[in-house]
């Protein structure tokens, strides 16, 4: 085996705790998830154990505010801990970025007594979020959702079905989007929804490509009941506080999609070092050179892109058009860089015996999740040219 083997990302960090913090990361992701990655997605096997871990040990809540148990570190620096926790299993990753997701609407428009109340459980308590949006017919017009929560003095009733839920079923608490006034986006509130809320269901989770080991299922509410303590924001404003969290996590999908992508360059050039044909290692053909070029030029291309959208919004500025490029970009760069990888390996890449062939169903899910590529494609293009006029 050859001894120019790939080494770990040379990362440009803002501080010393930082560089400890992705020190830290790494070895919990070399010992803990990556050994098992493999083994655990062919089986479909949730890893509640790793999560239960990466809460113990401050990474659930890093983003967020350290009053309430969250680790105050920057975007710049959270998606670079995503990234190398997607590197070692995106079922991983993704799930820290949901969580983080399902989060955020408590932090950025709950009340100081919800904030104190429930925050410090969600970022450091040990539970597990999920955010639920999307429903049977509200995928990419989100605006569209059913899902209804009717008044009934001091608590709502929420009825309908929500799909494509990471963690659906497996969850500890659901922020969850329902219409609660007129048709379209200012008809709806969110709400922050206990996991054992009784009358709340999940269904079998669905059979996908890849990320076995993270369940993916729908959720029925049948009159579940929750108090308006448990309101995020005032009536009618949950499709701002949902736009708000796409943004951020869109991010996140972006700085995974990296992780999945270097992962399979790693992959690649290790393999490329050390097989040999007429008489030499195949990282010596100038073809297969150039292929490994282009693939970390992406990677590089994609990790600056989403840190500079990460760096605007530590900044407090606007960065909902870069964080739309930056999934965008991220995720077909990840879709690009693990079918070559798949390539480099040749027959042995379409097997499982290497990880290249799950890390290419991998990066296919992502540029789905969270918005689609073509959606990406049109919030861009609003911030360009304006609202379409037809």
């Amino acid at each position: 085996m050859t001894d120019r083997a790939p080494q770990p990302v040379d990362r440009q960090l803002p501080t010393e705790e930082s560089r400890d913090l992705l020190a830290l990361v790494r070895e919990i992701a070399q010992r803990e998830i990556r050994p098992r990655a493999a083994e655990e997605e062919d089986s479909g096997r949730f890893p509640r154990e790793v999560f239960t871990l990466l809460s113990e040990a401050g990474l659930l809540g890093l983003p967020y505010p350290g009053e309430f148990g969250g680790g105050e570190q920057p975007y710049e620096v959270y998606l670079q801990v995503l990234e190398e926790l997607a590197a070692a299993r995106l079922t991983v990753g993704l799930g820290v970025s949901v969580h983080s997701l399902a989060c955020h609407g408590l932090a950025g428009y709950g009340t100081k007594e919800q904030q104190g109340a429930h925050l410090p459980a969600m970022l450091g308590g040990g539970l597990l979020g999920a955010y639920c949006l999307s429903e049977p017919a509200a995928g990419s017009d989100a605006a569209s959702l059913t899902t209804k929560a009717v008044r009934d003095g001091d608590d709502w009733i929420i009825t309908g079905t929500k799909a494509w839920i990471t963690h659906g079923g497996v969850a500890d608490f659901y922020t969850v989007l329902a219409r609660t006034g007129v048709e379209g986006p200012k008809g709806i509130t969110a709400f922050l929804v206990p996991g054992d809320a009784e009358g709340l269901t999940a269904a079998v989770p669905e059979k996908k490509m890849g990320m076995k080991g993270s369940p993916t299922a729908q959720l029925h509410f049948d009159g579940v009941r929750v108090p308006d303590a448990r309101r995020i924001g005032e009536e009618g404003q949950g499709f701002t506080i949902a736009l708000a969290a796409l943004d951020a996590g869109r991010l996140g999908i972006a700085a995974c999609a990296i992780g999945v992508a270097q992962a399979a360059l790693d992959e690649a050039l290790t393999y490329a070092l050390d097989r040999k044909q007429f008489g030499h290692p195949i990282a010596d053909f100038q073809g297969l050179r150039f292929m490994l070029a282009d693939m970390a030029t992406k990677i590089e291309a994609g990790r600056a892109l989403y840190l500079a959208a990460a760096r605007l919004r530590d900044a407090g500025k606007p960065f909902s058009r870069q964080a739309a490029m930056a999934k965008l970009f991220c995720t077909d760069a990840a879709m690009a860089v693990t079918t070559d990888a798949v390539q480099v390996l040749g027959g042995y890449g379409y097997t499982a015996d290497f990880p290249v062939e799950r890390l290419m169903r991998e990066a296919k899910v992502l540029q789905i999740v969270e918005g689609t590529n073509q959606i990406q494609r049109m919030v861009i293009a609003r911030h360009l040219a304006g609202p379409e006029t037809r």
